[in-house]
């Protein structure tokens, strides 16, 4: 942490005035420069790879030069960062990361409702997950009650791409007389929340919406655990 000046010349030039901020060294040889603001998102930085000199200014503070790699006949990119007053500097060895393991993603709400469809819908069963089409895989096809197919999109967020999606699909699937020997196929946009304008357009198309609940579903044993 320090009172610093950055100055970035490359594609565009910019230029931070002096003032505290963050400034982040990591191991992979990238450097960022961040403010008490702007959420997670840097002032400026520099990805590797690039190396970084340190020197001093005409008056004796320290300098950092951060150089980019340049491709061949291009000057590289440099972050010049002057350092006024060093607040606090430590050092940290964070060892190997496992890596991030997110839970509720589409995967895994598609695996716990294809072991579960009647969530979606009284009746419903399982056809057969990642159902083909000529556009891409339906994520669950299904079977109701009176013997329709019936086809399910699952999105973490149900946005309106994700009801557009769904309707491409439904569109392809209708002229499939080996789905539509009963009745027209229809669709259910499951989704952990579904944003109310994309509830709107699949209300206005035909398609149920199903609201997730991931750890409800997680946690299914009987009826009165189901969601909805």
């Amino acid at each position: 942490m320090a009172r610093c000046q950055v100055d970035y010349a490359g594609r565009l030039t910019a230029h931070l005035p002096m003032a505290t901020r963050v400034l982040m060294l990591k191991a992979d040889g990238s450097v960022l420069v961040h403010s008490d603001g702007g959420s997670y998102k840097p002032l400026n930085w520099m990805s590797p790879p690039c190396t970084v000199r340190e020197g001093e200014d005409d008056e004796g503070r320290v300098e950092w030069t951060v150089t980019a790699r340049a491709a061949k006949g291009q000057a590289p990119d440099t972050l010049r960062i002057l350092i006024d007053e060093i607040h606090h500097d430590t050092q940290h060895d964070l060892g190997i990361d496992p890596g991030l393991q997110k839970d509720g993603v589409e995967k895994h709400l598609q695996e716990l409702l294809a072991e579960h469809p009647a969530t979606l819908s009284d009746g419903l069963t399982l056809v057969r997950r990642e159902f083909p089409t000529a556009i891409g895989p339906v994520d669950l096809m299904c079977r109701d009650g009176a013997g329709l197919s019936v086809a399910v999109e699952i999105k973490r967020r149900g946005e309106i791409d994700g009801v557009e999606q769904l309707t491409r699909y439904l569109e392809l699937l209708n002229r499939d007389p080996l789905l539509t020997g009963k009745g027209a196929v229809r669709g259910i946009f499951a989704a952990q929340e579904i944003k109310p304008q994309a509830r709107v357009l699949a209300e206005d198309r035909g398609i149920s919406c199903a609201v997730i609940d991931y750890d409800a579903l997680r946690g299914i044993d009987n009826a009165e655990d189901r969601l909805f």
